[in-house]
């Protein structure tokens, strides 16, 4: 259930260069790869004529960068400074949460950031990113995807996923997120994606997944569930630019014959909307 609105700030410098490792990691292949901005790369094929195709040895994926279209609200008190966004507003956390007594923002002892401390019993309040979990469902050649019935970026694609709960594992996560948006017992395959987000506080864990049947429907929270052949994934319609990577780098290693697992981080156009597909960079990307 991924009801929170993305809280995206400013941070200088977001074209930053693709991390490249001085050498491969032989026992995982590990290796730097990046994403081609160049639409028409393939001209015969129409799912390349719609999505970013993946390539191997570039210097860094950039997203072209238009003018922001916001189809949903990004947050209006987002912070401005990449440290201050990606360790929360604490300038909001204005009373303990455990005894209720007022904080003071303060830098405590020993460490660099301010952080929300309590005058009455000194507990400090730490702010800690946000796990969100999901499936990448493969049934027949299709993917399944569920069109959001929920802001952020309400009436976009995205693949069944969320806040993963205290007390389950990432993998029951994801598969409870499955049931509850799409409708479908799905059992879970594999890990494929880590996708972290230090702006907006979030690390995205994707797993390949399967249904137990070939059963499914839209929950409260979804409008529509579809299978989308992969050359007809509406990529130009998608939620958010996590479910944008993941999607890309699944055709790509299903067209190069063989499913990796694959780390990134993804870096938000500063004031960019959750739904830009136009305003991110994949950096630091490994596949093993």
């Amino acid at each position: 259930m991924l009801k929170a609105v993305q809280n995206l700030g400013c941070s200088s410098g977001f074209l930053s260069q693709l991390w490249k490792k001085a050498h491969h990691n032989t026992a995982c292949g590990l290796s730097s790869i990046a994403i081609s901005t160049n639409p028409f790369s393939n001209s015969a094929s129409t799912r390349t004529r719609r999505r970013h195709s993946t390539t191997t040895k570039l210097d860094s994926f950039i997203s072209p960068v238009f003018s922001t279209r916001t189809r949903s609200e990004s947050n209006p008190d987002a912070t401005t400074s990449p440290s201050s966004s990606s360790a929360g507003n604490v300038s909001k956390i204005n009373f303990c949460q455990w005894c209720g007594g007022p904080t003071k923002h303060d830098i405590p002892d020993g460490e660099e950031k301010i952080r929300a401390i309590c005058t009455v019993c000194d507990k400090i309040a730490y702010q800690n990113p946000k796990m969100v979990v999901g499936c990448l469902i493969e049934h027949d050649k299709k993917i399944l995807l569920c069109k959001r019935n929920i802001e952020p970026s309400y009436g976009l694609w995205t693949l069944p996923a969320g806040y993963m709960e205290i007390g389950e594992s990432a993998a029951d996560g994801a598969i409870r997120e499955t049931w509850e948006e799409a409708g479908a017992d799905v059992e879970v395959v594999s890990p494929f994606a880590q996708l972290d987000i230090p702006l907006i506080g979030q690390t995205y864990v994707i797993f390949l997944a399967k249904m137990k049947k070939p059963h499914f429907s839209p929950g409260p929270e979804s409008s529509e569930c579809r299978l989308f052949d992969l050359d007809d994934i509406p990529f130009d319609s998608l939620a958010f630019s996590s479910i944008f990577v993941s999607l890309n780098l699944y055709i790509d290693d299903i067209r190069s014959g063989k499913l990796k697992f694959h780390y990134g981080t993804i870096n938000k156009r500063p004031g960019s909307s959750p739904s830009d597909m136009h305003a991110f960079s994949l950096d630091n990307h490994l596949q093993c």
